[in-house]
């Protein structure tokens, strides 16, 4: 495991200077990119297999392996950056956007040089305005000194590169309802199969990948896979960036080893709970993981840790019942990285309600058990927190969840089920406390 001094993606933070390409090339920048094209495109997903780099979006899959789904036979692809950045407690995205553009313009060329990719698309948040007027100066400027257009460098790889902002819907975060987005369509998820590397954007190949995925391959190329791992721990390499917010001290975006316990992060690297308090639970992924207690924080913050500590207590899905996903009994996930933590005098209900009302609020509609359930759970937790809640609701929650779960094309039923599922499970008798009863 790396050293907590060690920095990749945020090595330039607090540098105003490195977001201009004079600074960023003086600092070392577009080496790596120069090495990419002068290596084997295989050899250089190879290198990413080997580094362990898992998608820093929320899933946490194998980026160097999804490489690989593009089909062999393909002559061309396209590679989309997802900068659309919703995940309630996330805030990393658009910091990585607004210090260092160059890494991510860097990290994205040597991804499409990977797979064979000839156009880049970058998918920015609305609401980033800030962040989107520094990169799309930035990508002005790799395009002057010849990092993107045609014959990049001398090279036989062309590539271009296309900004796009959003609109501000947390759907469009969803890799299919973001293609359907850039295609001028409503941001609706699609159904899979056929997955985007095999039919993406204008139904060609397509691999999507977050900002912080691409903000480390650089390195990767510079130093290799093994170097990588080795910041790590098994299956889960590198570093990773932790937005915390909530009752801590300090607040902030740390970049840390894969598998740092989570209550270091708490007490050592954000300063403890403020004011002294006691801590009473913490989500570690943004607001569709399910939530921690505090004694079950001393955990390790990866993205295999977090699904099969015995540290943890499964979520139940019904009374004597585990929920299971993926085959395996659901805990928690380190999804974004948005860690946000409680402390004792936090009223769980209300933020409950909160979560649910922000996933009704966001429901495409698409889906039937998403659409009229998260905004029935809205309704309910709402009441609830409130004070008024009616004998059943707590069991009522329990089934709308367990009916949303798994049944929706896209993840975001399970991004309001599981938390409420959670809740529940860790924090029951202060739901039940909110029940009125007759007088």
């Amino acid at each position: 495991m790396a050293d907590i001094a060690t920095k990749i993606v945020t090595q330039n933070f607090g540098n105003e200077a490195a977001k201009s390409i004079v600074e960023y090339e003086r600092l070392g920048g577009y080496a790596a990119l120069r090495k990419a094209l002068a290596t084997d495109r295989g050899a250089i997903i190879d290198e990413v297999k080997k580094s362990s780099l898992r998608g820093r979006g929320g899933a946490g899959f194998s980026t160097g392996l999804k490489w690989t789904f593009i089909p062999k036979e393909a002559k061309s692809s396209y590679l989309v950056i997802n900068a659309d950045e919703g995940e309630p407690g996330t805030f990393k995205d658009r910091a990585l956007l607004a210090w260092d553009p160059h890494l991510l313009i860097e990290g994205a060329l040597i991804a499409a040089y990977a797979i064979r990719a000839s156009h880049i698309f970058i998918y920015i948040r609305g609401e980033f305005v800030r962040e989107h007027s520094i990169f799309a100066r930035a990508v002005e400027e790799a395009y002057a000194k010849g990092y993107l257009g045609v014959r990049i460098l001398g090279s036989e790889f062309s590539c271009e590169f296309v900004v796009h902002r959003g609109a501000g819907a947390y759907i469009c975060g969803e890799e299919t309802a973001l293609l359907n987005s850039l295609e001028g369509k409503r941001g609706w998820p699609r159904l899979k199969p056929p997955f985007p590397a095999v039919k993406g954007l204008f139904g060609q190949p397509t691999i999507v990948n977050n900002v912080e995925t691409l903000m480390n391959v650089p390195w990767i190329a510079t130093h290799g896979g093994d170097a990588f791992a080795a910041l790590g721990v098994p299956k889960n390499g590198g570093l990773r960036l932790l937005c915390v917010s909530g009752h801590v001290d300090k607040p902030g975006i740390y970049e840390l080893p894969m598998g740092v316990s989570l209550l270091e992060v708490i007490e050592k690297h954000c300063g403890g709970v403020r004011g002294g308090r006691k801590l009473k639970g913490c989500i570690p992924g943004g607001s569709s993981m399910p939530i921690l207690t505090a004694e079950e924080c001393d955990v390790a913050v990866d993205f295999d840790t977090l699904m099969t500590s015995e540290k943890i207590r499964p979520v139940e899905s019904k009374p004597g019942e585990i929920f299971h996903f993926g085959g395996r009994p659901l805990r928690t996930m380190g999804g974004s990285g948005g860690v946000i933590v409680f402390d004792e005098t936090t009223d769980m209900v209300a933020v409950c309600a909160r979560i649910m009302r922000f996933y009704a609020h966001e429901s495409c509609g698409q889906c039937t058990p998403c659409r009229e359930g998260t905004d029935w759970l809205a309704r309910i937790t709402t009441r609830m927190a409130e004070g008024n809640g009616r004998p059943g609701d707590v069991d009522l929650c329990e089934s709308v969840a367990c009916n949303i779960a798994g049944n929706t094309i896209c993840p975001l039923g399970d991004a309001a089920a599981w938390p409420m599922m959670a809740f529940l499970t860790k924090y029951r008798p202060e739901f039940a406390a909110k029940i009125r009863t007759a007088a």
